[in-house]
């Protein structure tokens, strides 16, 4: 929403001598319309530890705050502590500093890595997560003490919103559980705040503020525009924050069936010692919560889940396999998932195929499924172009769903994209030349053999061992052949043809929590004739008869540091392509072992006998348990609360479960 030139590249990887387009509306008579519902999901980045650093990123502020909220609460060394709305973790690896059991949990993307990062380098024992306050993703009866610091309750439109966040907080509260909330002085604060104001942040950058209270004189609406004086202008940002007075906030809390609500002074300190804004004035606020603790049957209902299915539909043609239609092996793929699935305990799953009747379908089942798991790698109606379309329809009906979005499809659907990607991150590549469709000249300006495939695609379709190219008059041939069978308005890609080991990495989790790499698998093609090309096309897939059948895929066999290098390349992929859940990635080794990316694929090929089942089976994981591990990295992502069995999985590691961090 906010900030639309941020970046989290480093300042001296944008192109030399451009200056960013300024970005301002000038002058605004009423700030209240410009503040979006949602924006405390885009405000909170690396312009916010500048603007609010002087409160926000001080050690030595954190450590007084600390000892405040430690003396108030009386904390027990072995209490269990949630840090919720925790930012960058300053007050998290605090307590963990002083050997308190905390976790925290924060909506921003950005702000979660840099605590990361931070525990990382301390080598502290913390574990951070992203999450809605208003959803978590924590067990019931879990936690000793919730705090609630740095003035982070009162962001939403509706008072009911905030109650939902202490009705989220009574239920992870152990009984007797406290909270502890750091809350502005709203009685002050509608009466002392500073309609405009500037400072400097450093010796580059100064942001100016304006400031009204909203029509009911409820919330405090907030603009900065902040600006670099080499580049202008660099953000203007809107932003409505809650002004409760201690009685409004008494009765929110014992609403919420909390009592014994206390306040408490805390002082406000800037080194800077301008602007405080909402930081000016506050209270810290305790309460308790006095429950019985939540019965077996409740823990039991809050565990099982109602999960829809998207397939193909078997009723509709489908050009990528061999008949142009689902045969015999499909339905025994679609009976192997369903099985597995079965053994899932804690869900039931309801199975939606028929293409036709989709948008109905789905209307009756909102609000009866907690989300979707997408399987629908086919695309709507069986059209591998439209895959991207099943999650955009997911988005606009507002369900949850598995899987990358359909922005993610379309980058990696896109295989010059993703090159294009890879080798600005630093990654490398094959060689290779994007063939339009209206070259009729092709300058490859590559060493043969080269293989030429479809631009965009799935499936391998269009790549089979006639695909690889030794000579110019072979490559016309080869293109010619291809516009016939996929039609002249495809775009195509020449690659040179490398010739050592076949790779491939697959990725569960996210960036949000903990991701697992599995098993890195090559192709064993000893048992293919030596006159066939060494690929693992549309043929190894798809038809039985070919000798490509009797390909099998193995435990790579790899130096160490280039196993790390190609897992490091796939972590940094994953996230920068906007992957979820799971994802797989195809490299090749060039003749001197060197490894080059040649695609991404996300929600890649689900089925019990696919390459991410070889991987997973490798990894010590039954097929049940691998989409077992799909949902709830999907689960964890949307803060659905985990049962006890993922608890105890995530505890299970192996050198190749990594923190997204390690990155």
């Amino acid at each position: 929403m906010i900030d639309e030139n941020h970046t989290d590249e480093p300042p001296d990887s944008r192109p030399k001598g451009k200056h960013r387009e300024k970005k301002t509306i000038g002058p605004v008579p009423n700030l209240e319309e410009h503040v979006k519902s949602d924006w405390w999901k885009g405000i909170f980045n690396r312009l916010y530890l500048k603007t609010d650093g002087d409160v926000v990123d001080d050690r030595q502020i954190t450590e007084r705050e600390i000892d405040r909220i430690v003396q108030i609460l009386h904390l027990e060394p072995d209490a269990k502590i949630l840090d919720l709305c925790c930012g960058q973790g300053r007050h998290t690896l605090e307590l963990v500093r002083r050997g308190y059991n905390v976790e925290g949990l924060d909506q921003s993307h950005y702000l979660i890595h840099r605590a990361r990062s931070t525990a990382k380098k301390e080598g502290l024992p913390v574990r951070f997560r992203e999450g809605d306050a208003r959803r978590l993703p924590y067990r019931t009866d879990t936690y000793d003490v919730v705090l609630v610091l740095g003035n982070s309750f009162g962001y939403f439109d509706s008072v009911e919103e905030d109650l939902r966040i202490l009705t989220e907080l009574r239920r992870i509260l152990k009984p007797w559980g406290r909270v502890l909330l750091d809350v502005a002085d709203g009685d002050y604060l509608k009466e002392h705040f500073q309609p405009r104001s500037w400072e400097w942040i450093d010796d580059a950058m100064f942001v100016c503020r304006e400031r009204s209270l909203s029509l009911d004189e409820q919330r405090l609406i907030s603009r900065e525009v902040i600006t670099d004086v080499d580049k202008g202008v660099i953000a203007d940002q809107f932003y409505a924050e809650r002004l409760y007075t201690p009685e409004a906030l008494r009765r929110l809390l014992e609403r919420a069936d909390f009592s014994g609500i206390t306040f408490h002074n805390i002082a406000t300190e800037s080194q800077r010692n301008q602007d405080l804004g909402m930081m000016e004035r506050r209270h810290i606020v305790t309460a308790v919560l006095k429950k019985d603790w939540s019965t077996t049957k409740t823990r039991e209902q809050e565990r099982t889940k109602h999960v829809a299915v998207m397939l193909g539909d078997p009723a509709k043609p489908d050009a990528l396999k061999p008949s142009c239609t689902f045969d015999d092996d499909d339905f025994y793929t679609i009976g192997q998932m369903k099985a597995a699935l079965r053994e899932r305990a804690g869900y039931r799953f309801t199975f939606l195929c028929k293409h036709d009747t989709m948008i109905p379908d789905l209307l009756k089942l909102k609000g009866k499924v907690d989300y979707v798991f997408n399987l629908c790698d086919e695309g709507f109606n069986n059209d591998p172009r439209k895959e991207l379309h099943i999650p955009a329809l997911l988005e606009m009906l507002d369900i949850p769903y598995t899987g990358s979005g359909p922005q993610s499809l379309a980058f990696c659907y896109d295989k010059s994209l993703v090159r294009g990607v890879a080798k600005e991150m630093g990654i490398p590549v094959p060689d290779a030349c994007f063939i339009t469709p209206g070259d009729r000249t092709y300058a490859v300006g590559m060493k043969f053999p080269a293989i030429v495939k479809p631009n965009a695609g799935d499936s391998s379709y269009g790549i089979t061992q006639k695909s690889i190219a030794h000579t110019i008059e072979e490559l016309s041939d080869i293109i010619n052949t291809l516009r016939t069978t996929l039609g002249y308005d495809r775009s195509l890609l020449v690659e040179e043809f490398l010739t050592g080991k076949d790779i491939s990495v697959g990725i569960i989790g996210n960036p949000s929590g903990y991701c697992t790499v599995l098993p890195v698998i090559e192709e064993d093609y000893s048992a293919l004739p030596a006159e066939f090309p060494r690929i693992c096309g549309y043929e190894a897939k798809w038809l039985p008869d070919s000798p490509y059948w009797k390909i099998v895929s193995k435990p790579a066999d790899l130096p160490e540091k280039t196993e790390k290098t190609i897992v490091r390349c796939c972590l940094v992929l994953f996230e920068r392509l906007e992957c979820r859940d799971y994802c797989r990635f195809d490299w090749r080794l060039d003749e001197a072992g060197n490894p080059k990316l040649l695609e991404v694929n996300p929600n890649p090929g689900w089925c019990w006998d696919g390459h991410l089942a070889k991987m997973a089976k490798y990894a010590g994981l039954t097929y049940s348990e691998m989409l077992g591990r799909i949902l709830k990295a999907a689960e964890e992502r949307f803060g659905i609360e985990q049962a006890t069995d993922v608890q105890e999985t995530e505890t299970e590691s192996s050198p190749l479960d990594l923190p997204r961090q390690a990155a």
